[in-house]
């Protein structure tokens, strides 16, 4: 039996960056730094920012898609409309709504327990997941009420994805966290179906991938180190 061919390529850019190519058209999420792949200047590009943090959102992105068609910005209302480049169709979002885009692109948006949103992305039978600063942000030395708060928030969103058909996720993974690093990881593997999970957020310290997948073994097969730039899979 011959597997059909994928139709959804994804490659790494950056930190949170990744750009998600589909038939019908393209997403860049959370550019941040990193050089822009090749892509075909006539197919529609969505730019995507879940929140106004310097390592989600840079102005920077407009001048490197001089010349791509865009279909427009999908952006965090807590983004200054000052900094979004003038003549772009846009879209300011909040936590917690369903927008329906042309190119029959469906976004849902998620409450981050940081800033901004999380994005759920569908178009035709491919859908998307990018947590933005959703996680579970559990940090040494700070007051136990205060963390269980933020579990308890983190879980609350990610349940609402229970069941739910996802083909890749972008989920945090960050070292700072020392030994509370993987709370959020686990937690969303354990509850969402997604069928390939990429972690993100890691700082440009990829190991931190390698010291996930050895202490928790069995989700070799779902968690995709994609984490070099420039780095690209078909899902």
């Amino acid at each position: 039996m011959v597997e059909e061919e994928s139709d959804l390529k994804i490659t790494y850019i950056g930190h949170s960056g990744f750009l998600v190519e589909m038939p019908e058209c393209c997403f860049l999420f959370d550019y941040y730094e990193g050089e822009l792949p090749k892509m075909d200047s006539e197919k529609p590009l969505y730019l995507l920012s879940s929140h106004s943090h310097p390592d989600h959102f840079n102005p920077a992105v407009f001048d490197l898609l001089k010349g791509q068609k865009l279909a427009g910005g999908i952006f965090s209302k807590d983004i200054y409309e000052s900094r979004i480049k003038e003549g772009i169709k846009k879209w300011f979002v909040e936590p917690e709504k369903l927008y329906e885009l042309p190119l029959e692109v469906k976004v849902e948006t998620f409450r981050s327990t940081d800033k901004g949103v999380a994005f759920l992305v569908t178009v035709g039978n491919n859908v998307i997941y990018h947590g933005g600063d959703l996680n579970d942000w559990i940090w040494e030395g700070e007051p136990e009420q205060e963390n269980h708060s933020m579990s308890g928030r983190y879980q609350k969103e990610i349940k609402k994805l229970a069941g739910r058909r996802i083909d890749a996720a972008f989920v945090p993974l960050d070292s700072r966290q020392e030994r509370y690093y993987d709370r959020g990881m686990l937690y969303f593997l354990e509850h969402t179906e997604a069928k390939k999970v990429i972690p993100m957020h890691f700082w440009k310290k990829p190991e931190i991938i390698d010291r996930f997948l050895k202490e928790h073994g069995g989700y070799e097969n779902r968690v995709l180190p994609l984490c070099k730039p420039q780095e690209s899979t078909w899902i």
